[in-house]
């Protein structure tokens, strides 16, 4: 792996699955790979999908409680804040993409000790990962609260993305019910209405958070969270980025209801046209029916002796049938 022009191959523990991973920034700024046992303060640990093992050599590490990092791989964890004693513990929601291109959030649990920044998530985190890849070269391991901070608004931007692509989706959909509207369209808006619903849930809860954490700005009631003017600027970004994007859930999930709304419209709509065709199909096939059925009956009727009576019963069976067909097209039923 190579992180600011500098390859580092992450210590990992459980045998060439990078399921644990420490690092931490050099005196050049740059993220460097670290084993467990070389780790100094300001370093962080990353821990993704661990077994039990991983869980309580992670306990081992940190002295963290191995119920609390079974807390943060709850996949219905809300977000919240826990100042505990030795450690602060956050839990946050981030967006994730499922296999049937829909969305999800995914709780992110963040823990802050004395020693060490430790991340802990039930899978792979793209929030996590953009960090490892140094999409944020400006973040320190050492610098915890700000750290924190930066992940919470790359959490805010993913959402934003997320969003767009959603909305893009969106037009794609509409563009397709224009040419012919079929179920899977329906079942695709289905989808994303409610990766908009789990990502409303997942913001307001995150400004929960947010808010929470503002409130404990130069708060002496822990040290582990010590913020700066620049820590305060940068929460209150995050706290604007999450409100637009809460906004934005809410333009498009009325966009998509009133989608919804105008297809069921559609819908009846072609359905009545469908049904007034057949009517009208039906009324039509009944006239020669008739017309027939009353020279078929055992009483006396005009040219039954005639030779040309069998032509004539069908010329009148079809002129009338033209007749009706054009009376039906001028009151528009066909």
């Amino acid at each position: 792996m190579e992180i600011q022009g500098k390859t580092v191959f992450p210590f990992i523990w459980k045998g060439g699955s990078p399921m644990l991973t420490a690092y931490k920034h050099d005196e050049n700024h740059r993220l460097c790979s670290v084993a467990f046992e070389e780790m100094e303060k300001g370093s962080w640990i990353n821990c993704a999908a661990p077994d039990a093992a991983e869980l309580e050599k992670l306990n081992e590490l940190t002295g963290i409680p191995v119920d609390s990092l079974q807390t943060a791989l709850d996949r219905e964890e809300r977000s919240h804040v826990e100042l505990e004693d030795d450690f602060i513990f956050v839990v946050v929601n981030t967006p994730v993409v499922l296999e049937t291109d829909a969305y999800d959030a995914l709780p992110l649990g963040i823990f802050i000790t004395d020693k060490v920044f430790v991340t802990v998530c039930l899978e792979n985190n793209t929030v996590i990962q953009k960090f490892i890849n140094n999409n944020y070269p400006s973040f320190q391991t050492y610098k915890k609260t700000r750290f924190l901070f930066q992940i919470l608004s790359t959490a805010s931007s993913s959402f934003l993305y997320f969003l767009q692509q959603i909305y893009k989706k969106t037009d794609g959909i509409e563009t397709q019910v224009r040419k012919s509207l079929q179920n899977k369209e329906l079942f695709r808006m289905l989808e994303l209405q409610k990766s908009l619903t789990y990502f409303n849930f997942a913001l307001h809860a995150n400004e929960n958070v947010m808010e929470r954490l503002m409130r404990l700005r130069n708060s002496p009631i822990h040290t582990l969270l010590k913020m700066y003017e620049e820590d305060e600027d940068l929460l209150e970004d995050v706290i604007i980025e999450n409100k637009q994007a809460l906004e934005m859930v809410e333009i498009y999930t009325n966009i998509l209801m009133s989608m919804m709304d105008s297809f069921s419209s559609i819908i009846s709509n072609r359905l009545s046209q469908i049904m007034k065709f057949l009517t009208s199909v039906t009324i039509l096939l009944a006239v020669p029916t008739l017309i027939f059925s009353l020279w078929g009956i055992n009483v006396p009727v005009p040219w039954e002796s005639s030779e040309i009576g069998f032509a004539a019963v069908t010329l009148l069976g079809l002129v009338l049938t033209l007749v009706s067909a054009l009376v039906l097209w001028k009151k528009d039923m066909l």
